[in-house]
């Protein structure tokens, strides 16, 4: 089936809000922990700015999941996914700090890449992906 042509186009997330009950504390974590946030900037990416996270180009995953879904936690809407470089690096370093680290064998695979979980202070899910 051929699509109609568009006079737009969605070009990518253009940014990710969403409530805290201590934003200025969640936002130092995220910048601590993940080097992600305002001012922040990855390897590879162009310049970040006062108001946003440059960040590397690469494939992003967007879907919905069923609502009786146990991908995660039943009282979350969402689950942040970060892409990452060395993962067992970033594991290290977040169990060196006290972080509980989710690691499970079934959740990997080599034709997709390597995954773990967090939470945040304020108990977002996040997984840590590494692409294969």
């Amino acid at each position: 089936m051929e699509e109609e042509p568009r006079d737009f186009a969605v070009l990518g997330m253009g940014g990710l809000f969403f409530r805290a009950r201590d934003p200025e504390a969640l936002s130092a974590w995220y910048r601590e922990m993940l080097g992600v946030g305002v001012g922040c900037s990855a390897e590879g990416a162009g310049p970040s700015g006062e108001w946003h996270w440059g960040t590397a180009a690469g494939p992003m995953v967007f879907a919905p999941f069923p609502h009786a879904s146990d991908y995660f936690a039943a009282d979350r809407a969402f689950m942040m996914n970060f892409r990452v470089r060395g993962l067992a690096a970033l594991v290290g370093r977040l169990r060196a700090v006290g972080i509980d680290v989710i690691e499970k064998d079934d959740w990997n695979d080599p034709a997709v890449g390597r995954f773990a979980r967090i939470h945040d202070p304020e108990g977002n899910p996040i997984e840590l992906w590494e692409p294969a």
